[in-house]
């Protein structure tokens, strides 16, 4: 399905999101530590830049206790609408599940432009928390900024990848921010049962590259203004099966 803001295929399809609920995790933070009315203690800043930098498990590890696991998680979804998206069992945080359409919702909640200063309210993140959430996807180590990045050197960026102690495959995501051509483009790309992790890089890089170009072509031939500066959702889920694959199904 298309519109003027979001293009999906098989948007709602659940996947298991590895790493990238990592953002969810933080946002979660900082939807707890503004209702508190708090910035983030020096340990939690600590573990946040870990966590979405090197993606280091024992940072989330951390974090995910601090919020309450799950049960955290789902609230800030709730309010972030993340209608879709539910919290690991347990400890398992990587074991969330999601849709490529929640996970644009929550990029949209990232990176929607709010003015600095701003009264801090229960509504969502304040513009503080977006930009500190921002400059940690802008910041990813190398060897970690493989994906959404393959569509512009510009990027803001969170992968995730899981290999299934169940079935060997892998689990790949990529989620982010890029800007091409003056355009700004959300982009979520979900997939699972890949044969190796390599393989599974390649496709989703492939995936957002063909997409982000089809969009950019369509974008340059429309008027600028306020309505081309909001950032439209590119949504993507794909699921390769043995030697074929079949998009927009789950494992």
């Amino acid at each position: 399905s298309a519109d003027r803001k979001i293009a999906s295929y098989q948007g709602d399809a659940l996947f298991t999101t590895a790493s990238i609920s990592k953002v969810d995790i933080l946002a979660a933070l900082l939807l707890q530590a503004q209702d508190q009315g708090r910035d983030l203690t020096a340990e939690e800043r600590q573990a946040a830049d870990a966590m979405i930098r090197t993606s280091d498990n024992d940072a989330a590890d951390f974090l995910w206790a601090v919020i309450g696991k799950g049960e955290g998680l789902d609230a800030a979804n709730e309010r972030l609408g993340l209608t879709s998206t539910h919290g690991g069992p347990g400890n398992r945080w990587g074991l969330t599940r999601t849709t490529a359409k929640d996970q644009v919702r929550l990029l949209q909640s990232i990176f929607q432009q709010g003015l600095a200063g701003a009264a801090r309210t229960r509504e969502g993140l304040d513009p503080e928390s977006k930009a500190y959430i921002r400059e940690l996807m802008g910041d990813i180590t190398e060897g970690q900024d493989w994906g959404v990045s393959a569509a512009s050197p510009r990027w803001s960026l969170k992968n995730g990848w899981l290999q299934r102690t169940t079935t060997g495959r892998w689990v790949i995501n990529s989620t982010g921010q890029v800007t091409l051509h003056g355009h700004r483009y959300l982009v979520s790309a979900l997939s699972s049962g890949h044969a190796s992790e390599h393989g599974g890089i390649s496709l989703i890089e492939r995936a957002v590259r063909a997409a982000i170009d089809a969009a950019s072509a369509h974008a340059r031939h429309k008027p600028t203004g306020a309505d081309a500066m909001r950032p439209p959702g590119s949504v993507f889920s794909n699921h390769p099966g043995g030697r074929s694959w079949r998009r927009g199904t789950s494992s």
